[in-house]
């Protein structure tokens, strides 16, 4: 019996009264998380991380609680912390918003671009120079940890600690680790070397080898903008390593030099064209060709008006229509990140966090726990599904996933998925299955999350009702369409 065998024979039990294990999303080194639910919070999706009750118990948990305190747009919240048991043995449990994807999903489909590594890069050091400032470190930065919540890119809450505590001795090393972790305890310079792990491997694909004394080498695809500062995150030395403060100072838009008070013109004055003018004054005061777009919200800025993140289209902003005017096909989005983050390309921190289901956990502390949507074969309803479509009357709206013109190309022939849809009597999805993943997981769980979002009209009665939702994937675009299922 295989690992996860043994982990979903716990599905359908409820932790204390409270929390049904709803079902298995994936595991670590040291932890397991499933889906779950939290009245107290009025969410009907969240995660619950389960790990081994060792003789620091109580200390984790009051690493918990105090992270349960913290409030920052881009930070995981915590909701419960607790201790629990099952199949006879101690356990202790955090639950946390449900994220629908995090980056080391979509890097092993591409790696992101310049742009989109900064558009992840600016909330990420906005986070973590708000925790070195109430002086606690993360403790655990990872292409897992960069998690996106409804469209929002957030850090992984649970391994937070205050500075200068040591890492949970159950907890293996991690490649993302300093190499003075190894000693013990861990301080802002951690956060930093973990970051441009993190960062190397997202511009790369390539992710951090074993530690030696050696400086670790980068790889010749890292894009010569970033070479520089992955070096300095990257260095053996702590001390010779930038402060967030002077990476956040990398990503200021750099002002454009004043220029000097132009010398009388001794010849007559001439005629001129307005036109050539307005244009030669612009370049004038153009920013310097170099200068790098401000993509970081400040702390106080962002607590009132969140910084939306740009992952690569395909994965974060999902392309929404409304009924019955169907295009043949969503337009590709310029990519910017994730392929969500989230599709395959944050949207193909930043589908730019299960896809993301895959949940955002953590290795060490808590490891990052990376899930793969659970996939069945194909039911003789999605293979016989009905074949005239749903009357347009029927569906209110419909939302394929957007995928970005690099994914697309990837896409050989067509993809075609089925997801069984359960909808309550206000015609909402309250309710979603794989019938049919095609061949590609990752286009299943981008067809998944989409399915989630797709409004039916009201029934009559009380009875849920059950659609199969068609998506089917092309160069072309993305298309899908809803089609009854009749209880005989």
């Amino acid at each position: 019996m295989t690992e996860t065998e043994i982990w979903t024979k716990w599905e359908s039990q409820v932790i204390n009264g409270l929390f049904p294990l709803r079902r298995f999303l994936g595991r670590s080194n040291h932890s397991v998380v499933f889906l779950t639910e939290c009245r107290a919070q009025n969410l009907a999706n969240a995660a619950i991380k389960i790990i081994p009750a060792d003789p620091l118990a109580e200390t984790q948990l009051t690493r918990w609680r105090r992270s349960a305190g913290l409030s920052h747009p881009h930070l995981l919240r915590i909701f419960e912390t607790g201790r629990c048991k099952l199949g006879g043995h101690p356990f202790l449990f955090v639950i946390t918003e449900y994220a629908e994807q995090n980056l080391a999903q979509i890097l092993p489909h591409r790696g992101l671009t310049s742009d989109e590594a900064r558009e992840i890069l600016g909330p990420t050091l906005d986070v973590l120079a708000f925790l070195h400032g109430e002086n606690l470190v993360h403790g655990q930065l990872s292409p897992p940890n960069l998690l996106v919540v409804n469209d929002q890119l957030k850090l992984s809450s649970d391994a937070i600690r205050p500075m200068g505590e040591p890492k949970a001795a159950l907890t293996k090393p991690s490649p993302y680790d300093a190499p003075e972790s190894r000693n013990g305890a861990i301080a802002p310079a951690g956060d930093v070397w973990s970051l441009g792990a993190t960062l190397m491997e997202a511009l790369t694909q390539i992710p951090p080898g074993p530690h030696d004394d050696a400086e670790p080498p980068l790889p010749s695809s890292l894009p010569p903008a970033f070479a520089e500062m992955v070096r300095h995150c990257l260095s053996n030395n702590p001390a010779n390593r930038p402060t967030i403060a002077e990476l956040q100072a990398q990503l200021e838009p750099r002002a454009p030099a004043a220029a000097p008070d132009p010398a009388p013109d001794p010849t007559p004055a001439r005629d001129t064209d307005p036109d050539a003018s307005a244009s030669a004054n612009a370049n004038a005061n153009a920013p310097l060709p170099d200068a790098i777009p401000q993509t970081a919200v400040p702390l106080q800025a962002a607590a009132t008006q969140p910084a939306e993140l740009s992952l690569p289209a395909d994965v974060y902003r999902p392309a929404t229509r409304e009924v019955p005017r169907r295009p043949a096909s969503p337009p590709g989005f310029a990519t910017p990140w994730f392929v969500p983050a989230a599709a395959a390309g944050i949207v193909a921190l930043v589908a730019l966090w299960a896809g993301i289901r895959g949940f955002h956990s953590h290795a060490g502390p808590p490891s990052p726990i990376v899930v793969q949507p659970t996939s069945r074969p194909p039911s003789a309803a999605a293979a016989q599904a009905a074949a005239t479509p749903a009357p347009p009357a029927a569906v209110l709206h419909e939302e394929v996933p957007a995928i970005s013109h690099r994914t697309r190309e990837s896409i050989h022939g067509q993809i075609k998925v089925v997801v069984r849809v359960t909808v309550d009597r206000s015609g909402n999805v309250v309710a979603e299955n794989l019938e049919a993943r095609g061949s590609s997981r990752y286009f299943a769980h981008l067809a998944e999350g989409s399915a989630k979002k797709w409004k039916f009209a009201p029934a009559d009665n009380q009875s849920p009702r059950e659609w199969l939702l068609q998506f089917e994937f092309s160069r072309s675009g993305v298309t899908g369409h809803a089609d009854p299922q009749i209880k005989k």
